[in-house]
């Protein structure tokens, strides 16, 4: 059984590439699961998907926690521990990943066996939610890597998957996903495994633990405590950071901070501050704010303007 394990951010397409890669399989003849995993619906959070593609029935569900191939579309992602890109990696997982970077240079980062390979990045982006038709790319290189699926079933699965969004989407898509195709054939030799069924003829009942019943106000799953979500840091989510221009900002307030999803934007003598620690970067400030004093920029800039005032104070 194949297990294929897409990781990205929300608005890159990893649905769509689980989807592209799904149907090509079934076009070969195998059964076929995919399906997405989401966290925090939204815009440039860390998501992924699964195919599962077998010749025979398939009886696993849930999650791919040990993938035979790894496709990481947004190599930011990697460093992020919410984003579990490495989780239940083995010594013979193929790691894919799209990035301006060598294999050398992520084999020295992360320092495993597994095998790494490389999808160079065609265009820079400001905003990494942004980059178009990654999905498809990433679809087409897996399927080049597995060595199952022909250029025609891909083709036609993408058919299939966005024939609705016009003639011109599907072949810009397929453009990208049979070009990443055929880069990926210089790394023929790069086999990915395919991964034996987890048998049931084994399984062993955990062994249950019996807790006493406690009054619903001590064990039922709601949060009594003020303050629990600060504990969460959902600024390592952003992609795009918000700026406020103070020079700009006519001081009302509650525009920016009203309209913030997540009170991320806090006012001290009508002066609005952004809590960066939990700005997620969904930019409704920047669509609201009236006097236009908030901008975005990506926040790799963001961090490396951080870094160069830092050092400029020492």
């Amino acid at each position: 059984m194949f297990r294929i394990r897409f990781h990205g951010r929300g608005g890159q397409g990893m649905k769509t590439a689980s989807r592209i890669l799904g149907t090509a399989f079934f076009l070969a003849g195998y059964e076929v699961q995919d399906a997405p995993r989401y966290g925090a619906e939204r815009r440039g959070a860390p998501i992924f998907a699964y195919v599962r593609a077998d010749k025979n029935k398939i009886n696993e569900r849930g999650i791919i926690v040990h993938p035979d191939l790894l496709v990481v579309a947004d190599d930011s992602l990697v460093p992020v521990p919410a984003a579990g890109v490495l989780q239940g990696i083995l010594d013979n997982t193929v790691i894919l990943i799209n990035s301006h970077e060598n294999g050398d240079t992520w084999r020295h980062r992360l320092n495993i066996k597994s095998p790494i390979v490389i999808l160079p990045e065609t265009e820079e982006t400001e905003d990494r939610a942004e980059l178009r038709y990654i999905g498809a790319t990433c679809a087409g290189a897996a399927a080049s890597l597995l060595g199952v699926i022909s250029k025609d079933k891909l083709s036609k699965a993408i058919q299939e998957e966005l024939g609705c969004l016009g003639k011109a989407v599907v072949a810009k898509n397929t453009a990208n996903a049979l070009a990443a195709f055929r880069y990926m054939e210089i790394h023929a030799a790069i086999k990915v495994p395919e991964g034996h069924a987890i048998s049931a003829h084994n399984y062993t009942r955990p062994q249950w633990i019996d807790i006493p019943f406690e009054d619903a106000r001590i064990s039922a799953p709601i949060i009594h405590g003020a303050l629990t979500s600060i504990e969460v840091n959902t600024g390592v989510w952003r992609t795009m950071r918000p700026i406020i221009d103070y020079g700009l900002c006519k001081g009302c307030w509650w525009v920016c901070s009203t309209f913030c999803p997540d009170s991320a934007i806090n006012v001290k003598e009508n002066r609005p501050e952004v809590d960066y620690d939990h700005c997620k970067g969904c930019l409704v400030c920047v669509a609201q704010c009236p006097a236009h004093a908030i901008a975005a920029i990506p926040e790799t800039q963001a961090i490396e303007a951080e870094k160069a005032s830092h050092g400029a104070s020492l």
